[in-house]
């Protein structure tokens, strides 16, 4: 199975044009799967699946990693049908977990702009950290595309920075003053000549974890309360757009998504805290006293 699996990895990064991350998640679910077969490819079917799907709840998966490896083996033995190394495809009929929604997380208005106030930006790295939080509140894109930006993608003159997202594709993020200020700050301390825009300490360009850690400093030095990662600030930037009335398609576009549906979960966020807001003010909102 190993063969194909890679062929399968190649064909994903070729045809697809897949980042490195969802390979790598692609290749941690086909090799898990792999490694509790004991069968050829043909004489896969349903029971095993079964079997391979039983053993990730005892070991204490959740649904949502569940139904993330479901989707890989649909994707894998789908390509395999496609290229006549398998006949059938039992793999089509696998059931979905029913999955329970979840409310993207985010920071208030206020507590993000307290969070980024109090940020100092006198050394360096401080200035570079800033600069961070700053253009991931500004911009919501996601760490692979912060971390992925190069110097000549980011344009201070005219207040932008050229995205390249998810399957390569590219947008243009516009900054807002206070992230085109930080990020002057940190560009006219940096060492020019390096082509990625973030740098570490050894000057080369920052990586996700590295991103992670900052803003765990940072969380912690500043005591914020909250969880604080990339996909908050992202999730932030969504909603706190929409509830001062910003237009979905508009969000869609700046946030990447190649789909409307996926923007929408936002939209009940904001119904959610206006529903809170109607039960705290208005008299009659309670139904029972």
């Amino acid at each position: 199975m190993k063969q194909h699996i890679e062929a399968f990895l190649e064909y994903l990064a070729g045809e697809k044009n897949a980042s490195e991350h969802t390979l790598k998640g692609y290749r941690r679910d086909l090799e898990d799967f792999a490694a509790g077969v004991e069968c050829s490819l043909e004489q896969i079917d349903y029971p095993v699946f079964r079997r391979f799907l039983a053993g990730l709840t005892e070991r204490g998966y959740r649904k949502r990693s569940i139904a993330r490896k479901i989707s890989t083996l649909k994707s894998f033995f789908k390509y395999l049908q496609r290229e006549d190394v398998i006949r059938g495809n039992t793999a089509s009929s696998i059931p979905y977990p029913r999955l329970e929604k979840l409310l993207p997380k985010f920071l208030s208005e206020e507590v993000m702009q307290e969070f980024i106030d109090r940020m100092p930006d006198d050394t360096f790295l401080n200035a570079r950290d800033k600069a961070i939080m700053e253009l991931l509140y500004s911009t919501g894109i996601r760490i692979s595309e912060l971390t992925g930006l190069d110097e000549d993608d980011v344009d201070l003159i005219g207040g932008m920075v050229k995205v390249r997202g998810k399957g390569k594709k590219e947008r243009i993020a516009p900054l807002g003053k206070s992230a085109e200020r930080a990020l002057i700050r940190y560009a006219g301390m940096r060492s020019a000549g390096e082509r990625a825009f973030f740098v570490n300490r050894s000057g080369t360009r920052l990586q996700a974890r590295g991103v992670r850690l900052i803003l765990n400093k940072w969380a912690k030095t500043l005591a914020v309360r909250e969880k604080v990662t990339p996909h908050v600030f992202r999730h932030s930037f969504a909603t706190h757009l929409l509830n001062r009335g910003a237009d979905l398609r508009s969000v869609q576009e700046l946030l990447g998504h190649a789909n409307i549906t996926t923007t929408q979960v936002y939209t009940h966020v904001t119904i959610e805290r206006l529903k809170s807001e109607y039960n705290k003010a208005h008299p009659r909102a309670k139904r029972f006293a």
